[in-house]
């Protein structure tokens, strides 16, 4: 495996290759990359990656060639990896991942390289018109709202004053969500005007040092230094509660169109606004057409997820966001356009989509190491298909070190709360 950077290699304007080369960048050591990874290689893809050092896809079988992401020299990290491995495709991994592709698009110029760099973003992501629009909640709702889409109620909120203005509009208990967060760290369901005001000030308010510091020394991610040393602030927004169930959706698409989905309802979480651990495929009309509707309407490209609320009375799909890069789910195999790694690599590839089986007929999945980290006794580790990649020990391996190593500080009472400022409910 080649793991250092090639420098001054030239960058050439991708071709059709027997098998086209897939760049996945990454900012953060989160495992279900790797295991994208996998299922990308075993889809057709020549495989490779810019990650942080210590990233399970270097130990994996599927990386063909890896490069090191430098947390504080982000755009050069990729602007590196993509002139040493002139990929065909680029698949962000993460939100951070995401953001850094679209700042290399705004920071390209006129010259050749530049342009070519330019144009291969927009075949991997979509069209750029799109890319204001992934972070910014509010408009993002209204989008949906105006393709007919069913969605909660959604307004920025940019002081105190129209906090209490929106709480007296939409009542309690209602969200606030923070612009350009993920994994539910800035999220806050709010039940009183007080618990509002406290959430509003600290989503408001640039990451916590120990935060960033846990973020770079344990985890090896340095996306929240800069923020912390900037006190860069987000943008908040309010978002109507829609009493029911989660749902998750995770499609592949080219140029507007889905080629594959998987649509989930999640049974259990790694904390109460956090990712899913435990999801159940399941058959929604209405999530389908939501999807299709968003992703036409945005033009978009590569994989994306989208995250829904089922109302608990009527059943119905509210769209609540969506997650502009691969998410936890990406890699699963789950029978006729339900594959999105061989869906993606047909369109790059322009070949017919071959028949994949599925990689169980069990329809609960408990996802690994998700589950196992939140409840190392849970009985979906047994009943429901435990989705451990077997076929790749060192993965499996390198996940079990990781968990060793973090287990001390996530074993710690009250760590959420601590790390993150949040009241976290007795189950």
């Amino acid at each position: 495996m080649v793991r250092s950077k090639e420098n001054g290699a030239k960058f050439i304007k991708p071709h059709t290759r027997v098998n086209p080369t897939i760049l996945i960048a990454t900012t953060c050591r989160w495992f279900p990359t790797a295991r994208l990874g996998v299922a990308l290689a075993q889809a057709g893809f020549a495989v490779k990656a810019v990650c942080p050092r210590g990233h399970a896809l270097q130990g994996s079988s599927a990386a063909c060639e890896t490069h090191t992401y430098r947390g504080l020299a982000p755009l050069t990290s990729f602007t590196d990896a993509i002139r040493a491995t002139n990929p065909d495709l680029i698949l962000p991994g993460d939100d951070l991942a995401t953001q850094h592709l679209y700042a290399l698009h705004y920071r390209a110029g006129d010259r050749s390289e530049a342009r070519l760099i330019r144009e291969l973003i927009e075949r991997s992501l979509g069209s750029p018109r799109s890319f204001p629009t992934a972070f910014a909640r509010t408009n993002f709702m209204e989008l949906a709202r105006q393709e007919g889409v069913r969605a909660p109620k959604t307004a920025a909120i940019s002081n105190e004053s129209d906090l209490r203005e929106w709480v007296a509009q939409a009542g309690f208990p209602t969200v606030l969500k923070a612009d350009r967060t993920f994994g539910g760290y800035g999220v806050r369901v709010v039940h009183t005007l007080e618990e509002a005001e406290r959430a509003f000030r600290i989503l408001g308010a640039p990451p916590r040092v120990a935060r960033a510091a846990k973020r770079f020394l344990i985890d090896g991610d340095a996306a929240l230094v800069w923020p912390t040393l900037l006190r860069r602030r987000p943008v908040l927004n309010g978002q109507a509660f829609v009493a029911g169930s989660e749902a998750t959706s995770a499609v592949v698409c080219w140029k507007g169109t889905v080629l594959a989905s998987l649509h989930f309802k999640v049974l259990r979480k790694a904390y109460p606004t956090g990712p899913a651990t435990v999801v159940r495929l399941i058959d929604d009309a209405e999530i389908s057409a939501a999807t299709e509707k968003m992703v036409r309407r945005l033009e978009l490209s590569g994989m994306h997820g989208f995250d829904f609320m089922l109302d608990a009375d009527t059943g119905s799909a509210h769209l609540i966001e969506m997650n502009p890069r691969a998410t936890q789910v990406g890699h699963l195999a789950l029978g006729p356009g339900r594959d999105l790694a061989a869906a993606l690599y047909a369109a790059v590839a322009g070949r017919s989509l071959p028949a994949t089986p599925r990689v169980t007929e069990k329809d609960t999945i408990a996802l690994y190491p998700q589950e196992w980290i939140r409840d190392p006794n849970s009985p979906f580790l047994r009943s429901a298909y435990h989705d451990v990649p077997w076929e790749e020990p060192s993965l499996v391996r390198v996940c079990a070190a990781e968990y060793q190593k973090q287990r001390a500080w996530y074993a710690q009472p009250g760590w959420i709360e601590t790390t993150f400022r949040v009241r976290v409910p007795n189950p």
